[in-house]
């Protein structure tokens, strides 16, 4: 089993002194069966390792909300989750335009099966610590986090068939007062083209932002 150690400029591993740790971490969580796939980026591991959390397996994952990931619950995936996440993601084999519209609702369906039973289904959009409710709301950290572990799930279940789950991308420029934000990222496997898949924008149950890195890169 190799170790994925790559790690792209921009990516939140970039951000991180514990990429190694996060690297050492990774061959022993493959090896305990904790891993959802074969291979993790550095920056990809590092999502878990900073916050003393397993990366996902292909049975469970750990669901962070509370804002960086200060309250968790586990998902425990049963027979119907892996059977309606499988049927969304179905209805986009078509396309790569149509498989991205099914991560979507993908993603729409994880926050409708969570909501309920953590309590963000009384989250709002671009929730931060200016909420004054951690106990319902997810911040960035927590979206990106969550939707990557998502993403890699169903990978590790064979239901991509035109993408691969990319390293996590962070933006932030004080000189021109962009804030700080974070997105999980699809990859286009023909096109090599990033998708982000970023739901912190949007509230309950909406859909979430699918749209190419390089012109969320550039977004207030």
């Amino acid at each position: 089993m190799e170790l994925g150690t790559k790690a792209r400029s921009g990516s939140i591993c970039a951000r991180f002194s514990r990429c190694t740790l996060a690297a050492v971490a990774w061959i022993w969580l493959a090896s305990s069966g904790h891993a959802a796939t074969a291979e993790l980026t550095s920056a990809q591991a590092a999502l878990y390792t900073t916050v003393s959390i397993f990366p996902p397996s292909a049975s469970s994952m750990t669901v962070c909300y509370g804002f960086v990931c200060r309250r968790r619950e586990m998902l425990d995936f049963t027979a119907a989750d892996r059977s309606a996440l499988s049927r969304i993601i179905a209805a986009g084999r078509g396309s790569a335009v149509a498989e991205r519209a099914a991560v979507q609702k993908a993603v729409i369906w994880f926050d409708h099966r969570m909501g309920p039973v953590i309590g963000t289904d009384k989250r709002v959009a671009n929730a931060d610590i200016r909420a004054l409710d951690d106990k319902h709301n997810f911040d960035c950290w927590d979206t990106t986090r969550n939707t990557t572990s998502l993403l890699l799930v169903m990978q590790a279940w064979g239901l991509f068939k035109y993408h691969t789950v990319g390293d996590p991308h962070y933006r932030g420029n004080p000189l021109t007062l962009q804030l700080p934000h974070n997105t999980a990222v699809l990859v286009d496997r023909e096109t090599k083209t990033e998708w982000v898949v970023d739901m912190w924008p949007h509230a309950y149950g909406e859909p979430p932002d699918v749209k190419p890195l390089a012109e969320w890169i550039k977004e207030d």
